[in-house]
């Protein structure tokens, strides 16, 4: 596998990147493409040996920051080490982009550039959401604001997919974010994908609420991308403020203290649970190529992880798999 790599992107650039590379390169047998200033990839890179994979630099001028406005920053800034990466992908020298970049810019420049799955009308973004369970997917989680019934069943069927061949889960239990439970709940949208859903060959479960949604119910959670970027971004808070607020509580008292030393492997194992770093990033489903989305604050882990989610999609086939399926749902025919 070839996997092209956005050095400069994220907060932690490219230190970071350049160090998730170098584990993954130990562990798989991939070849990495390295992209964006040389000269300051190479100060992380000098002397290393890697075990397993190959990794290549190649000199890139220019970088996407947040700051830049998506179309614009991909149009204007043909030298950036995003747009090097993505027409890598379209050129079919690499099967696979990573970005910790500029999300905005990502989802642009990999429509712009690559394209979109022959069938799919609408990329989606698809992060992995922890459940008592394991992880259940969120599709969309902020690509598309605005969405058709029709476009929540492609979500559906590429996020079955997805968390079939890549998380191993038979027959995926999907389900689609509504206010109730109850088949006549919701706006006319989810009713209306409702009965899309109710007819497709998915494992459909019916309306899921959000706070089903950890407990493992479903191991798809589909909905607009409006909806799912407000989950998706409760999920972080919550998160954090649990974390915050259960440390504040042990270190009040000397027994607390106490208490929170003999708990301390349970403690982590919980924070892991709840750890991005652990999924390493979203894939946006939908494009005619690999594409992942690394959270913008990845440290060295996280980029490493991510970078095995992109080696699983390929080994599995995911993107042909998804080509396969469409065409047999007859989805494309639904206006």
């Amino acid at each position: 596998m070839k996997i092209a790599i956005d050095a400069m992107g994220g907060d932690n650039a490219p230190k970071a990147v350049v160090e998730g590379c170098i584990d993954a390169a130990n562990e798989y047998e991939i070849e990495i493409y390295l992209i964006g200033k040389k000269n300051e990839i190479e100060r992380y890179l000098d002397g290393v040996t890697t075990k397993k994979g190959k990794i290549h630099i190649l000199h890139a001028e220019e970088a996407i920051t947040n700051e830049d406005a998506p179309v614009q920053g991909i149009k204007q800034k043909k030298d950036s080490s995003m747009v090097v990466g993505l027409k890598m992908v379209k050129d079919e020298q690499c099967h696979a982009f990573l970005s910790a970049g500029n999300t905005g810019a990502f989802l642009a420049g990999s429509l712009l550039k690559v394209g979109r799955i022959k069938g799919i009308d609408r990329p989606a973004l698809a992060p992995l959401l922890p459940t008592v369970r394991g992880g259940c997917m969120l599709i969309d989680a902020g690509a598309n604001m605005d969405c058709k019934p029709k476009n929540l069943l492609q979500f559906a069927i590429m996020g079955s997919i997805y968390m079939e061949k890549v998380e191993g889960i038979s027959s995926p239990k999907v389900g689609l974010l509504n206010v109730g439970a109850e088949e006549t709940k919701g706006n006319e949208l989810t009713k209306q994908s409702f009965e899309l859903l109710k007819k497709s060959n998915l494992n459909f479960i019916g309306n899921i609420e959000a706070r089903d949604i950890y407990s493992g119910i479903c191991d798809v959670c589909v909905c607009d991308g409006f909806a799912g970027n407000v989950v998706l971004k409760n999920t972080e808070g919550l998160a954090s403020t649990m974390m915050n607020l259960l440390k504040e509580e042990l270190m009040k008292t000397t027994i607390s203290k106490f208490g929170a030393l003999l708990l301390k492997n349970s403690f982590r194992s919980f924070k892991k649970r709840f750890d991005y770093k652990e999924y390493g990033g979203a894939p946006f489903l939908g494009i005619n190529g690999i594409m992942i989305k690394a959270h913008g604050s990845s440290d060295g882990r996280a980029i490493k992880n991510a970078i095995r989610q992109a080696k699983l999609l390929y080994d599995n086939n995911c993107i042909e798999r998804i080509i396969t399926d469409l065409k047999d749902t007859g989805v494309n025919d639904i206006e």
